[in-house]
């Protein structure tokens, strides 16, 4: 799987620190314009690891032999860390993700908790609901449900399945130790807030540890930049320290 790694000491301001760097990995949604992001990592001194994984929402995908969840929390974080000089720290690894990426945050936040610290998903493609109540319904033909039965397989059984981020989280929680941290944002006039609304509104049903915000904007990056930006500020920047970046 192609990568991107951007360091702050390549980026023009940083000089390489005894410390290795805290770490992002962020799940894109099709990105191709990266100054904002080499921005972040420039002036929050984060490294930012970006795998390229079109259409897969991120999960293991068993009948394809695709296992996108075991390469993200296991695969990748291990290589990345052997090969550059990031933190191995719990606590100073984020995962982060945008729309289909932002599901792919969830679930594998939520799968590999004990890999990554923090968990930043915005404008997170919540569709698992819509496909239960789509495929019940017999409302999901054609290519969309060849589609989603290659990526959540029989989708019968998704109803109670990991895939499905509810019930990830609610066993997550019931078993977990491990200090949770979970940052959710989803623009008001974006067509997945509903979706965005009700699943936080489970998360605080069941007492998972959890922020979610809204705010102005649509599915757009301009949104994501700067809930990006707010959601890695409240783990690494001192309170009321805001950084500042042009318009």
């Amino acid at each position: 799987m192609p990568l991107k790694v951007l360091l702050p000491f390549a980026l023009g301001t940083h000089q390489p620190e005894k410390k290795p760097f805290k770490t992002v990995y962020l799940l894109h949604n099709g990105i191709d314009d990266y100054a904002s992001i080499e921005e972040i990592a420039r002036k929050m001194n984060l490294a930012v690891v970006i795998p390229f994984c079109q259409h897969a929402f991120f999960v293991d995908m068993e009948a394809s032999g695709l296992m996108y969840s075991q390469f993200i929390g296991r695969e990748l974080v291990a290589f990345t860390r052997k090969l550059f000089p990031l933190s191995c720290r719990r606590e100073d690894t984020v995962l982060a993700g945008i729309s289909m990426g932002g599901f792919g945050a969830l679930h594998n936040g939520l799968k590999h908790y004990a890999v990554f610290g923090h968990t930043i998903a915005l404008s997170s493609a919540l569709v698992v609901r819509g496909i239960i109540e789509s495929a019940t319904d017999g409302k999901l033909g054609g290519l969309n449900q060849s589609f989603f039965e290659t990526v959540f397989g029989d989708l019968s059984l998704l109803h109670k399945s990991d895939k499905t981020p509810e019930v990830l989280a609610k066993k997550i929680l019931e078993n977990s130790d491990c200090p949770l941290d979970f940052y959710l944002a989803c623009g008001y006039n974006d067509l997945l807030v509903h979706e965005n609304r009700k699943f936080s509104m489970y998360l605080k049903s069941i007492g998972f540890p959890h922020s979610y915000e809204e705010g102005p904007g649509s599915h757009e990056w301009h949104f994501w930049d700067n809930f990006l930006r707010r959601g890695l500020e409240r783990l690494f920047l001192p309170q009321k320290q805001k950084l500042s970046f042009p318009c």
